[in-house]
């Protein structure tokens, strides 16, 4: 069982690091640990995600490059992002020996990810089979400032070695994902120093040009032909090299899709065209990094783990989210693996979006106007379910149909049948969630009025079709449900499901009062388009009031969901020490008769609503249900959420525990499946455990308000937000008291939760 202090002593994360809290460090390859690193040093620009494998392979790595947006029919799943052609094949041979890592001896070695410049590198000190010393570094970059292009310097410095050394560059033209092969190549070739890739996916028809050249710097006379190897072109050179000299190759890519360009390998083969040196190209890259990092930092003094692993996480949002395209998303596992194939869900909204949103909000429009694009798939949902209105996808991809498995095989070969995309529906008041806080803390008007209004009020159509008029209680009802805890399927009155409807509609009417009167014309259309009639708005009304939540008046205890408290329940320290879920360990059935959470809705619903309860209700629900939740092996989207509300609790030492879980989940592979990929919903939650939790940031009418509860630890907790255009600089320290913040100045911040509820309290009564 993983506890603060075993995470916070790890020996893994000490060696990651450095002196300026900026750089992942690996100063030992193990091969045991390949497919783990390789998504710890995943690249990402927006526009693609390449994992960190090796330059010239290795034997069974898990080497991938996916392009967001280029999905591919398959079996079970419907469709899966997949993997495209690899553009990092640049081999070394020295005097006959090919180098690698599991060939010759090595003899020093590290890799660097640099978060701050966004930049990859190694450098190993390799002795060939034949005995030659040379030392390579290795560097690359995904274009942040041009996103289709992608760049690798390898510099080879002779160390005794005297004689020829050869570089070839290729592609890897058609590679599977999960064994799946998703591309056709339709033509390749080269000719000077240029080779050239065209491809096209297998059953969606997505066309891919890629093109790549090599540059020598070093060696004048060293000349670049093209050959075909295996019937692909690749690039060669071949240096003289002598002991002390160094030789240096860069290789150029550029890549183009269909989704961008009617002619993707013409715009691949001009940009390469247009392309300036390697050196040049990292520059504006740096630049670009720099002005994200500008705005999006956070700075913590007194706790280097904690500095470092914060920007890891951040680094990995920020160079997922798409720049320059708002058909796509994230996915959860970024454009680092192949788990989830790729499909959007919930997490992107929920644990995603609040740091994009404050911190880079046209990132954030991005990602919500790609939940517009999808309406018309949440459409064909609700009807063929027999709904009105818009339900949103479980499971989306490029349409917005569900693309949620509906059966996958078992253990032993049986069929399971997988209920989320049918009844898990929560994310449909999750979408109109964020578009609202969205709209709350940019103040962006015209996105409501042209994309955002439309969500919100045609998801509230489809929970009044999904309700039920309960006559013995006098209540509206959502039966047979998931919740965000997929430990209990099939129930019925799930608190977070119906809490967060209400909060739907009333914001829905709330949000209809206003646009009437913002934009009459526009309320007019939509008045025709969705049937806003005045007995639906009064529908929602009476629907909102009358829901059903089963709530201890005097403890203010929630029941999960009906029958919930009937369950079996158990003590979970019994069955420690365990290395996999509960689920895991006693099957899906079993799990589902006893309390045992995967996550907890309750606790999940009392942070997203957290100004509508008091301290006495989240006292009681957290005793209740945090002892009861799978916080090691369950959702790797609790640990960051159980941080914050420990805060408001004023427990920080069970903060910072469950903080590290979130913090740590790939750079130390607390959950031991970081092989699959970035846990994104966990690194956004981060952010939020960060600026919510610790730094106790709360909105008002009249800006943001901080009331840090620092770790013991940490002496001081910097970082900006934009709040309706204006950026707020905190600084926070131990013994800082809250001010609400003010534009372009650094904020100090309350000294407890309590006084900031009743500080809170009275600027509502001014309002």
């Amino acid at each position: 069982m993983l506890d603060g202090e075993s995470l916070g002593n790890s020996i893994d994360t000490q060696q990651l690091l450095d002196a300026n809290n900026w750089n992942v460090i690996e100063t030992k390859f193990e091969p045991k640990q390949l497919h783990h690193k390789e998504t710890v040093f995943t690249l990402s620009n927006g526009y693609l995600g390449t994992r960190g494998s090796f330059e010239e392979g290795y034997t069974q790595d898990s080497a991938a490059t996916l392009i967001n947006g280029v999905y591919d029919d398959v079996n079970i799943a419907y469709t899966e992002l997949v993997n495209c052609p690899n553009w990092l094949p640049l081999v070394v041979t020295v005097a006959g020996d090919r180098f690698s890592m599991d060939s010759g001896e090595i003899l020093q070695y590290e890799r660097r990810l640099d978060l701050r410049l966004g930049l990859l590198s190694r450098d190993v000190r390799w002795r060939s089979p034949q005995g030659h010393t040379l030392d390579l570094h290795f560097e690359r970059f995904a274009g942040l400032a041009d996103q289709h292009v992608l760049a690798i310097r390898c510099q080879i410095t002779s160390i005794d070695f005297t004689g020829e050394i050869t570089v070839t560059a290729g592609f890897d033209a058609e590679p599977r994902t999960a064994g799946v092969p998703h591309w056709q190549t339709v033509h390749q070739g080269g000719l000077d120093q240029i080779i050239w890739q065209q491809s096209k996916t297998l059953h969606s028809g997505i066309n891919l040009g890629m093109a790549a050249k090599l540059v020598v710097d070093g060696d004048d006379h060293a000349p670049i032909f093209v050959e075909n190897a295996s019937g692909s072109p690749v690039l060669i050179t071949t240096l003289e090299c002598t002991p002390h000299q160094t030789v240096t190759v860069e290789k150029i890519v550029t890549v183009f899709t269909s989704r961008e360009c009617k002619l993707p390998i013409a715009s691949a083969l001009y940009r390469l065209a247009d392309e300036p040196r390697y050196s040049t190209l990292l520059a504006a890259h740096i630049a670009a990094w720099e002005e994200v990092w500008q705005d999006s930092d956070i700075v913590i003094e007194g706790d280097r783990q904690a500095q470092l692993t914060v920007r890891y996480n951040l680094f990995q949002i920020l160079a997922v989210a798409p720049r320059h395209d708002n058909r796509v998303s994230i996915p959860p596992k970024t454009l680092s693996g192949f788990a989830y194939s790729g499909h959007i869900f919930w997490d992107t909204e929920i644990f995603i979006l609040p740091f994009l949103t404050f911190t880079q909000p046209a990132l954030a429009r991005n990602l919500l106007t790609y939940r517009y694009h999808t309406l018309p798939g949440a459409r064909r949902k609700a009807q063929e379910a027999g709904y009105q209105g818009a339900m949103f996808a479980w499971e989306s991809a490029t349409t917005g149909d569900e693309v949620t498995p509906r059966w996958v095989p078992g253990a032993n070969g049986e069929l399971v049948r997988i209920w989320c995309g049918d009844i898990e529906v929560h994310i449909t008041a999750d979408v109109a969630y964020a578009v609202w806080h969205y709209w709350q803390i940019t103040d962006d008007d015209e996105w409501m009025r042209d994309y955002g209004a439309e969500i919100i009020l045609d998801t509230a159509v489809f929970w009044e079709s999904r309700v039920d008029w309960n006559e013995e209680r006098h209540s509206y009802d959502i039966l047979d449900v998931i919740g965000p805890d997929e430990n209990h399927d099939r129930v019925d009155n799930n608190a977070f499901t119906n809490l967060m409807v209400q909060w739907h509609l009333q914001s829905a009417l709330a949000l209809w009062d206003w646009f009437k009167q913002a934009y009459p014309e526009k309320s007019s259309e939509l008045v025709q388009q969705l049937n806003l009639t005045t007995e639906r708005l009064h529908r929602w009304a009476e629907i909102q009031e009358r829901i059903f939540v089963n709530q201890d008046e005097t403890t203010g205890l929630i029941e999960q969901f009906e029958g919930f408290f009937e369950l079996e329940d158990v003590n979970l320290a019994d069955y420690e020490p365990r290395t996999k879920s509960l689920q895991g360990l006693l099957g899906i059935e079993a799990t589902s008769q006893k309390q045992i959470l995967k996550q907890p809705d309750v606790l999940m619903l009392l942070y997203l609503l957290r100004q509508r309860y008091d301290h006495k209700t989240l006292a009681s629900n957290w005793e209740y249900y945090s002892q009861r939740t799978d916080h090691t092996y369950g959702s790797s989207l609790g640990p960051a959420i159980h941080a914050i509300l420990a805060c408001d609790l004023n427990q920080p030492t069970e903060a910072y525990t469950h903080f590290l879980r979130a913090a740590l989940v790939d750079l130390e592979d607390v959950r031991r499946n970081a092989a699959e990929g970035i846990h994104a919903a966990s690194a956004g939650g981060v952010w939020q455990s960060v600026v919510y939790g610790f730094g106790g940031v709360r909105m008002t009418q009249f800006g943001p308000v901080a009331c840090p509860n620092l770790p013991p630890t940490w002496t001081r907790l910097q970082f900006r937000l934009k709040w309706r255009n204006e950026w707020y600089d905190f600084d926070l320290r131990q013994e800082t008291t809250m001010v609400i913040g003010t534009p372009e100045v650094s904020v100090p911040a309350w000294a407890n939760t309590i006084e900031l509820d009743s500080v809170l309290t009275e600027i509502s009564a001014l309002q």
